[in-house]
């Protein structure tokens, strides 16, 4: 983490919906989500609420060395948004415990607010988190590493 990293970062990133993120699109091997309406799955929004907070937050890590991951959501999905509408998601660095970070983030859609509420992140050294995974998956599956 570079010293530039510190509570009240502020952000904004714009998403403008295609069709491939919409509720039918999110499993396609399941028929009940094929039956739903063609507005922005929350599964895919909350992507986007963190595909925001890892660009604002690369400039200020060892990138890509240093990554973050996701470790909590608690994020509302108040409004429907269908293809071709641009989302605009804005955060802003909260809390920092060590490698814990902690935002508060907003979405609208041009039209009314989509969502809000929090999002938490851990910064990770990325050949250790990976070494770390391939062990695991080794271990349940019964594969030499």
């Amino acid at each position: 983490m570079l010293p530039s990293l510190k509570p009240g970062l502020r952000f904004t990133f714009d998403y403008k919906v295609p069709p491939e993120r919409t509720v039918p699109c999110l499993l396609p091997e399941s028929p009940e989500f094929q039956q739903m309406p063609q507005v922005l799955a929350t599964g895919y929004m909350v992507g986007l609420f963190e595909w925001a907070c890892i660009q604002a937050l690369n400039p200020h890590l060892d990138w890509p060395r240093e990554q973050s991951v996701g470790i909590e959501v608690r994020l509302s999905h108040l409004a429907a948004t269908p293809p071709g509408l641009t989302v605009k998601i804005s955060g802003e660095l909260i809390k920092m415990e060590g490698r814990r970070l902690e935002f508060v983030m907003q979405g609208h859609d041009g039209v009314e607010l989509i969502s809000e509420g929090t999002h938490g992140r851990y910064i990770i050294d990325a050949k250790r988190f990976n070494e770390k995974a391939a062990a695991k998956r080794a271990a349940a599956l019964g594969e030499t590493p």
